[in-house]
């Protein structure tokens, strides 16, 4: 039979279980296009941008069992889309990348849209195909599927030429796509060096990322065994739920809220599950690791880079940690409540949610309010797509987690505008949950016109703007040191100007006083699956936990000839203004 390589390239994406696609048309895939219009299993989404496609994307493979695929035009299209895939390439994210290709049939140079998109690619991606003959169209999109969601998963490029897109070819019997084996068990040395480390421990503690998402159960039966307090990493805060007794918060260094600092201070066993201990997760390397690290993580790459392991053990984190639980139970009792340690993270946790009511934000939102209430009326599996900006650790550190995979965030490659196009392809791929999104006015300033998107979807998804008219994280820091903020004003933003052009409706959360009420008018509009922009009046005063923590860390690892010269401009700043 004679197909097309479109056809073929739907053909092995169906195979695939991809029920969507992102991106725009153009003329090197108005073939593939034409073809995902006949899918009765794929519905190809139209964006106003492709960053805004590759965020939508990365949700999609985030919060559901399908992976996020783009449809892009070559060149431009894979330039605008490249933020998104390399924020999806340094979080883990799964996703396919295709787009058309200049022809290959012609011995002409300077087509339109030619480069070289596998060199652009390489660093931000796990693989790179370019397709030259139809028999290899379906096997690379499977071979492309298995290294995308294989080992520690991440995005995987495809360029499909248009003249293989648009000819059709003879081709043999259609392969059909087999799933990946079960991961391997990890070795039983491992294991019971693993149990002896945590059984000999006084203190032992956890710290799950990411990695971890879909051993939450797992990990929450090993706190329990071991009474070991746990914190997550900034992409991990869903990974193990937030009302445990034993849950202790974000991270557990000199950037941590109380609760996760004094429990991990006298910490002499720490078992880390799949996290990288990154900057951001470590808040700028500021953790005190104990000797008796065991380091858990699919990608051995991650090992013994920032930390030392005494134990480092590959594997997928559910299958280690369930082989973890049958040995200890093998050996020993579970520990009895530590109702010492309950207690503690409670009334830390309680003294600093009083410390944030306590705080005056005279006509603005206090952030510990708005938090609180959110979480009281939301139910536990709605999802929460969160930016980059000051609102990500009051997010981290006010907003408690419930579920796995109830919240998303941009860490490593720290892109902002993630959220809006975020909480887009979440609402998509899971159009049963409440959907939201906590964005600063600054990243909503990137992406807003992507709401375009879900309006003319129907997806009734509401974006919080916290909206204080600066780029408040970068001001916070520019303002100590050097007593001004240069570019960290922002412009004026008539966000009821915004919801009208992209046919959303706006909500005003102006006080305190609005809270419960502009919440609960924004869920009973997007219900209706109309998306909602909520304007909220944020108080930014007061300073998280991370950031202090952040910048004492930072600022003691200055020479101090530096530290000296950074606080005596400051000083002189200070007092000539």
């Amino acid at each position: 039979m004679k197909k097309t390589g479109a056809w073929l390239a739907v053909y092995a994406l169906e195979q695939l279980g991809v029920r969507y696609t992102f991106g725009i048309p153009g003329v090197h895939n108005t073939e593939f296009y034409d073809e995902l219009n006949n899918s009765e299993k794929i519905t190809p989404i139209l964006v106003t941008h492709e960053g805004g496609a590759a965020f939508m994307a990365d949700a999609v493979s985030r919060v559901s069992d399908t992976v996020g695929t783009l449809a892009i035009v070559p060149a431009a299209g894979l330039t605008h889309a490249s933020s998104g895939i390399g924020e999806a390439f340094l979080a883990g994210v799964p996703m396919l990348v295709i787009t058309g290709g200049i022809r290959t049939d012609l011995d002409k140079r300077y087509q339109l849209h030619e480069i070289d998109q596998h060199a652009y690619m390489r660093p931000l991606t796990k693989a790179t195909f370019r397709l030259k003959r139809h028999a290899d169209i379906v096997p690379t999109f499977f071979e492309a599927y298995r290294i995308a969601t294989s080992g520690e998963p991440g995005p995987v490029y495809i360029e499909l030429p248009v003249n293989l897109q648009l000819f059709p070819e003879e081709v043999g019997e259609l392969p059909v796509f087999t799933p990946a084996p079960p991961a391997p068990a990890p070795a039983a040395n491992d294991i019971a060096l693993a149990a002896d480390l945590l059984l000999a421990a006084k203190r032992p503690g956890l710290f799950v990322g990411w990695g971890a998402c879909d051993a939450t159960a797992q990990a929450v039966a090993l706190a329990d065994f071991l009474q070991a307090p746990a914190a997550t990493t900034l992409q991990g805060l869903s990974a193990f739920p937030a009302r445990h007794a034993l849950h202790a918060g974000f991270s557990f260094g000199a950037t941590a809220v109380p609760a996760a600092k004094n429990a991990f201070k006298a910490c002499d066993c720490l078992l880390a599950v799949g996290t990288r201990f990154g900057e951001l997760a470590t808040g700028s390397f500021g953790v005190t690791v104990p000797e008796n690290l065991i380091h858990v993580d699919i990608n051995p790459a991650v090992f013994n880079q920032n930390y030392p392991a005494k134990l480092a053990i590959e594997g997928d984190a559910r299958v280690v940690l369930e082989a973890l639980l049958a040995e200890l139970r093998s050996r020993t009792q579970p520990r009895p409540a530590n109702a010492a340690l309950h207690e503690a993270i409670r009334r830390d946790k309680q003294a600093y949610r009083d410390e944030w009511f306590a705080h005056d934000s005279g006509d603005r939102v206090n952030p510990a309010r708005f938090f609180e209430a959110l979480r009281r009326q939301m139910p536990d599996d709605a999802i929460a797509s969160v930016d980059d900006g000051n609102h990500t650790y009051l997010t981290a550190e006010l907003f408690p987690v419930h579920q796995s995979r109830c919240l998303i965030v941009p860490t490593d490659f720290n892109c902002m505008g993630y959220a809006v196009p975020a909480a887009i392809g979440a609402k998509i791929a899971r159009p049963e949950r409440e959907v939201f999104a906590i964005v600063g006015d600054g990243a909503f300033m990137m992406t807003c016109m992507e709401i375009v998107t879900a309006a003319m979807q129907g997806l009734g998804v509401v974006f919080y703007v916290f909206h204080d008219g600066e780029l408040s994280q970068i001001a916070q820091a520019q303002e100590i040191p050097y007593n001004r903020k240069p570019c960290s004003i922002l412009g004026a933003l008539d966000i009821e100007g915004v919801a009208a052009a992209t046919g959303a409706a706006c909500v005003m959360m102006d006080s305190n006083e609005d809270i419960e009420a502009s919440i609960a008018e924004a869920r009973r509009i997007a219900a209706t699956g109309r998306p909602v922009i909520v304007d909220v009046n944020i108080d930014y005063s007061k300073r998280t936990a991370f950031t202090r923590g952040a910048v004492k860390t930072n600022f003691k690892r200055f020479p101090l000839a530096l530290r000296l010269r950074m606080v005596g401009r400051a000083l002189v700043r200070k007092v000539t203004g």
